[in-house]
């Protein structure tokens, strides 16, 4: 009996404290709010921090597409003006190119007058060991001839056309083995022959032949054409004497002789179509 109303002291007890627990929070709850929009409050306020996250963070994934749209727009538009600036760039060298092959032309027709030149393209270069031609775009329908002498935009000798079409031209390079010109070393005045050697082309050299028993010619000398036989114009540079040397024979002498015009990058030419002799 006495243990029967312990359990339902204990009972007692217990649900009083349990009244009291509840009473307290809804006393708390009712200091605050109503109970009701408060736990719903309670319920909701994750979702809505969820949901403010998910907004936050679509607003940075939108602001980045539009950042990057952008830049993507503005590399875009950079790209168009560096494109622009280089063309410019290419067209300042290209026009500089063009001034200073123009000076150098009208050089050449202010200096020799009596030359009468006809430009031309070069279409073709061939050569090897044992030959060098030119294949130009101008031929007989612009009055060149067989035998007319070519020089480089300089004025430098650079050959004879050997062949002529209506819209066509071979030129035989003064570095042919078959090349043979009248010269002249400056300095001295002595008459020479300028003429292509197997043994020297690969070095891009020549020889200088005829020079006779006792050559006044050294090196470092300047050799022109003769113009003798009105053949070709006289005056014009072939190239410089690098050194003197004796033949297999041991008797005879030749020079070596280094063109001063070049056939890397050759594009354009001028033929001696006709000439004033110089007496």
């Amino acid at each position: 009996m006495k243990r029967s109303s312990n359990r339902f002291l204990i009972m007692i007890l217990s649900l009083a404290a349990v009244i009291a627990v509840v009473l307290s929070v809804m006393s708390y709850f009712s200091a605050t709010s109503a109970v009701l929009p408060n736990l719903a409050g309670i319920v909701v306020t994750p979702f809505r921090a969820a949901s403010a996250a998910v907004s936050e963070t679509l607003r940075n994934w939108a602001d980045y597409f539009t950042q990057f749209d952008a830049l993507k727009e503005e590399n875009r538009q950079l790209k168009l003006q560096i494109a622009e600036m280089e063309e410019e760039v290419r067209q300042a060298t290209f026009d500089r190119e063009e001034n200073a092959h123009l000076r150098k032309v009208a050089q050449l027709r202010e200096q020799r007058r009596d030359l009468h030149l006809e430009s031309a393209r070069v279409l073709v270069q061939d050569s090897s060991n044992w030959y060098s031609l030119l294949t130009i775009n101008k031929g007989t329908a612009y009055d060149i001839e067989v035998g007319d002498c070519v020089v480089t935009e300089e004025g430098y000798l650079l050959g004879v056309v050997t062949e002529a079409g209506l819209n066509w031209a071979t030129v035989r390079t003064i570095l042919d083995s078959e090349s043979s010109i009248g010269a002249l070393v400056f300095r001295s005045g002595s008459s020479a022959l300028a003429q292509g050697d197997f043994s020297l082309m690969s070095e891009g050299r020549m020889a200088l032949t005829y020079l006779g028993a006792e050559p006044d010619v050294v090196a470092g000398d300047l050799v022109v054409t003769s113009g003798l036989g009105g053949y070709y114009p006289s005056q014009v540079v072939i190239g410089y004497v690098e050194e003197v040397r004796t033949g297999d024979d041991g008797l005879a002498q030749y020079a070596v002789l280094r063109p001063e015009m070049t056939l890397e990058g050759l594009t354009e030419i001028y033929v001696v179509t006709s000439f004033d002799i110089v007496e």
